[in-house]
């Protein structure tokens, strides 16, 4: 499988359908992607964080969208052969920081894998996002989508798409 990367956004306090939780449901899944492929993992950080009620958090993702600073950039990936972008669905698509993140980073030859959390829009326009942000990569279009609410337990999901 070559070497793998996990660049992932995931958010604790409280989540939709699953009130307030101390690891977010893109953590616990992409902690198991780690588990079975050994990827080295990169949590992207906003520079401010969320706060902590669903709600305020939704209305403030909607604001950053197009800017999203972020607490620490990667520059380098040329290392890695697989990359997974791993997010939440924020108002259709993967959260403002995501973004962030991908901006400025070279994707030639690398395949990115896709996969989402969330309570019913499935990867949303998350697919179409990534192509447009990893030029040159080989997007793998079927991504995974996993129901926040169900992440715990997603363990042989993952292990199927893999």
């Amino acid at each position: 499988m070559g070497k793998n990367l996990i660049i992932y956004f995931s958010r604790a306090d409280e989540n939709y359908a699953v009130g307030y939780i101390d690891k977010g449901n893109t953590e616990i899944v992409a902690e198991y992607v780690q588990e079975m492929t050994g990827a080295d993992m990169f949590k992207v950080i906003p520079l401010v964080p969320y706060a902590k009620d669903y709600d305020t958090c939704i209305r403030e993702a909607k604001e950053r969208i197009g800017n999203a600073p972020i607490t620490e950039k990667l520059t380098d990936i040329s290392a890695y052969d697989t990359v997974f972008i791993m997010s939440p669905i924020y108002w259709g698509t993967y959260a403002p920081e995501i973004e962030t993140a991908l901006s400025g980073l070279d994707f030639t030859g690398k395949t990115v894998r896709i996969i989402s959390t969330h309570e019913g829009s499935g990867l949303a326009s998350m697919v179409s996002a990534v192509q447009k942000m990893c030029k040159g990569a080989d997007v793998d279009t079927k991504g995974l989508a996993i129901r926040g609410s169900r992440a715990k337990e997603s363990k042989q999901i993952i292990a199927d798409w893999l």
